[in-house]
């Protein structure tokens, strides 16, 4: 099966099995979606992940993070620019998420990085998700 949108694709697995309560969640592997996992285990969204080879390209396991009495870590996590809408922001555009309690990835000349540390670093680029 051919999958266009490959971010959404993660994000949406994630979404699912968060809303599940399932441990963990496997997604096929690209550098990509390594930085956006980089990115939401920096942010505490997630426990942890690691890149597991499987003869092919790989997947990345996706431990997920809850609270106590199994209380979610992701309460919402959204693809914000698709392939037939892209969204770009200079760094004085780039999107509070609820107010600054959640993070937007943004993909940057400089790589894949937060909404805090695009506008530190004076860059702007294509907002790919807000995740809160």
């Amino acid at each position: 099966m051919q999958i266009s949108d490959v971010i959404a694709d993660m994000l949406t697995r994630i979404r699912n099995a968060n809303a599940a309560k399932h441990e963990s969640v496997d997604i096929p592997n690209s550098n990509m979606k390594r930085a956006i996992a980089q990115i939401l285990l920096d942010e505490g969204y997630i426990k942890g992940f690691e890149v597991v080879d499987n003869g092919n390209q790989g997947i990345i396991r996706v431990t997920l993070k809850y609270g106590p009495n199994k209380q979610r870590i992701i309460q919402g996590i959204r693809r914000v620019s698709k392939p037939g809408l892209r969204i770009y922001a200079s760094c004085e555009e780039i999107p509070q998420v609820m107010h600054g309690l959640g993070v937007a990835i943004v993909s940057t000349s400089k790589g894949i990085m937060t909404d805090r540390a695009a506008r530190k670093a004076n860059v702007g680029g294509e907002v790919l998700a807000f995740v809160w």
